[in-house]
């Protein structure tokens, strides 16, 4: 049998068509990636937009609200009171006509959704229709940017102690499979099914009502201390009730599940035969156990960087912490389709480029994926 040795021309030239051939590869998946999560991000903004509005519903209640409030606020007025009973009708029914468009409500419906789809999709948020009080009549962007600092500081803090405890009791749990510690975690695990703002009612009745040595709620005192020392303290001291909350209703399910995930690898042939070797426990979890679990790992870390965005809806609105939640839960509650419609939007971009970019980090940490291959 002959063997046809290639010339270095030859070579190079199968490598630069190699090359080519990849490039076209991953471009194509990356044209084909960005076009369908784009695809998704706008029908699930459209589809929030419609739920908002409730198909047109919320502006016929927006239409009644207007129409009483206004026709209540010149009807006591005691200067209007002295106009002509038909100039006092018109006038009510002009400043209608002007408020309604100033709201856009005298624009059809399915115009309005473009309108808003249009407006989310480039960031042009617009203004909160309905918030009151601390929010007022702010731009969109303002009042989010406003409320983020305090969720990435009671989101950041409870969810990546969770995330990185929750890693390192699983490891020890894993390697002493069937102990007491494993079957408290395995019995306990149930417990995360209770919601957090469920066990923050009874930590505030627990050691705000009874013992009196935390408070009720609310990010600090009021009036706040003066001095950055006192202002963190006192900071840290409000945020110990709800950030325990938020890691007490997950903690033991998470535990549990990364726990499950190792013990699935630290079952296999090669684990075994690196422990028969004689390798050192450390050598074995972080080339054998952690190394395969990396890509569930990451993708449950990238997860929760995106979800510190939303916030806790219902446990902040329980410890009245000032964040993205709290403001959220009362734009629902107000029909403020701007907020709503502009928290979604943000968190839709996050998700979609997050999905985008886990594709290539899956590819560097497992050397068996490759980028655009079926």
């Amino acid at each position: 049998m002959a063997v046809v040795a290639q010339t270095p021309s030859q070579t190079s030239g199968a490598k630069t068509s190699l090359r080519n051939s990849t490039f076209l590869r991953v471009s194509r998946y990356v044209v084909v990636r960005l076009l369908t999560l784009f695809a998704t991000v706008v029908v699930g903004v459209y589809l929030t937009i419609m739920i908002a509005n409730m198909g047109g519903y919320v502006d016929q209640i927006m239409r009644n609200e207007v129409r009483d409030t206004i026709t209540q606020r010149i009807a006591l007025n005691p200067s209007m009171q002295k106009l002509d009973p038909a100039v006092r009708k018109q006038l009510i029914e002009d400043t209608i006509s002007q408020e309604e468009k100033r709201l856009g409500l005298n624009v059809p419906l399915a115009v309005r959704n473009a309108r808003y789809l249009s407006n989310a999709l480039t960031l042009n948020l617009g203004r909160a229709i309905n918030m009151t009080s601390d929010a007022g009549s702010k731009q969109v962007r303002l009042i989010i940017l406003e409320r983020l600092p305090a969720t990435l500081l009671l989101m950041g803090s409870s969810q990546l102690f969770l995330f990185f405890a929750s890693i390192f009791l699983a490891l020890g749990l894993s390697r002493r499979y069937g102990n007491f510690w494993d079957k408290l975690v395995v019995a306990l695990s149930p417990t995360s099914a209770v919601p957090p703002w469920f066990y923050g009612i009874f930590l505030i009745l627990i050691f705000a009502a009874i013992f009196q040595i935390l408070p009720f709620g609310g990010m600090v005192d009021s009036p706040p201390p003066t001095g950055t020392l006192a202002y963190s303290l006192n900071l840290l001291k409000h945020l110990i009730l709800p950030a325990s909350s938020l890691v007490i209703s997950s903690f033991f399910l998470s535990i549990y599940n990364y726990r499950t995930f190792f013990l699935i690898y630290s079952s296999e042939d090669y684990v075994e035969m690196a422990k028969a070797k004689g390798l050192p426990a450390r050598d074995i979890e972080s080339r054998y156990i952690l190394r395969p679990t990396l890509p569930n790992i990451i993708t449950n870390f990238a997860l929760l960087i995106i979800t510190l965005w939303t916030g806790a809806t219902i446990t902040e609105t329980v410890f009245l912490w000032p964040g993205l939640g709290r403001t959220l839960y009362r734009a629902i509650g107000l029909y403020d389709i701007p907020i709503i419609v502009g928290s979604t939007i943000i968190y839709a971009y996050l998700l979609a480029m997050t999905v985008f970019l886990l594709d290539f980090v899956y590819a560097l940490v497992d050397p068996r994926v490759k980028i655009g291959e079926n």
